[in-house]
């Protein structure tokens, strides 16, 4: 192993440290294997822990609020063929009665049909 130990994936703490075979974190409590992979960075999770892809078909779960208009996009409304982007609003779409959008991954629950 390595003289520095990787940052907790939970908090990102670098005040790691190793018992045993696990390294702990002590900020949050966090305890997880040394030989496991790192998680996949780039997986996006809905508000429930959904993995998203291109395609989905989504619903929004709270009233948003539309930048520079006056209209909002109503919670339960249905959002079909997301696709996925990099950046802080992770998903582009179309929302009907509203055109092309960009969304948050937090404000949508995935919808299994």
């Amino acid at each position: 192993m390595s003289d520095t130990l990787p940052p907790c994936p939970e908090c990102s703490s670098a005040f790691t440290y190793q018992v045993d075979a696990l390294l702990t974190c002590p900020e949050c409590g966090h305890e997880w294997s040394a030989e496991a992979a790192p998680a996949d960075e780039d997986v996006i999770r809905d508000s429930v822990g959904n993995v998203l892809v291109d395609g989905d078909t989504v619903t929004v779960i709270k009233d948003l609020k539309v930048k520079g208009s006056s209209s909002v996009v109503k919670v339960g409304t249905k959002v079909r063929g997301i696709r996925l982007v990099g950046g802080d609003h992770d998903i582009d779409c179309k929302i009907p009665g509203f055109g092309q959008m960009s969304l948050k991954s937090q404000f949508v629950k995935k919808v299994t049909e």
